[in-house]
């Protein structure tokens, strides 16, 4: 989370909400040095009330793949059974993530946001981001062979072992990594859930799209060349993703 300081309390207090009746939650808020609005202050008062919430500060931090990498590894340590990822400031929807537990309580391994398909949709977004990532997702089903009808987005949620399995073998450092970890997960049992995403920035930098492009051919010459994980044989059992 960065500086949200308008909305902070109000969406921790919505997202605890929508997790009632789940035996044990802990909802880890990371936080680094792009919070300067008293976001830290905030929430470090409201977790006094609640200790399912957890405020962690990582100022070592330097791009937002690192907070959600920080994010998962306190998950992965506190021994989290399922792994919600959801970024703050509403851009996710708090109200969307029963779907995402209603799925998993089906016996899915992993389970991604769509904007693509069964009535998910962006709003408040430039024509040139949205293109970006319907393009992104077109291409790299073109190359990668992928199934998922939103190959860009966030938002998801995962068994602890998959998360564990999955991170070793993710590279990228800029927003492609949404899309590394979709290619990933591809080899587990996998479902989709429509959302409503509110874009927090209209704007995709030049360095993002170098990273996306170079890790996409990178993971294209990988399949091309048959170079397997140790996984893949045991993944082949698992059927496959329905929509």
């Amino acid at each position: 989370m960065a500086s949200e300081a308008a909305t902070a309390r109000n969406f921790a207090r919505e997202v605890l909400a929508q997790c009632e009746g789940v035996e044990r939650v802990s909802f880890f808020i990371v936080l680094d040095n792009v919070c300067r609005d008293g976001t830290r202050s905030i929430l470090e008062a409201f977790a006094l009330n609640d200790d399912r919430l957890k405020v962690v500060w990582a100022p070592e931090n330097r791009s937002v793949v690192d907070a959600y990498l920080r994010g998962y590894r306190e998950a992965i340590a506190a021994e989290c059974d399922w792994i919600l990822e959801i970024d703050g400031g509403f851009s996710h929807r708090p109200q969307d993530i029963p779907s995402f537990l209603d799925k998993m309580s089906q016996g899915y391994d992993c389970v991604f946001a769509t904007r693509f398909a069964g009535g998910g949709r962006i709003e408040d977004s430039s024509m040139k981001r949205k293109y970006i990532s319907w393009g992104g997702t077109l291409l790299t089903k073109l190359l990668l062979q992928t199934r998922l009808s939103d190959m860009t987005s966030g938002f998801e949620i995962f068994r602890r072992e998959v998360l564990a399995a999955a991170l070793p073998h993710i590279h990228s450092r800029g927003p492609f990594f949404q899309t590394e970890i979709k290619a990933y997960c591809h080899r587990f049992r996998f479902t989709e859930v429509p959302i409503v995403y509110r874009a927090a920035s209209h704007n995709v930098s030049n360095a993002s799209l170098k990273d996306a492009l170079s890790n996409l051919w990178r993971l294209f010459r990988q399949r091309n060349s048959q170079v397997a994980q140790p996984e893949m044989a045991a993944a082949r059992r698992y059927p496959a993703a329905k929509h």
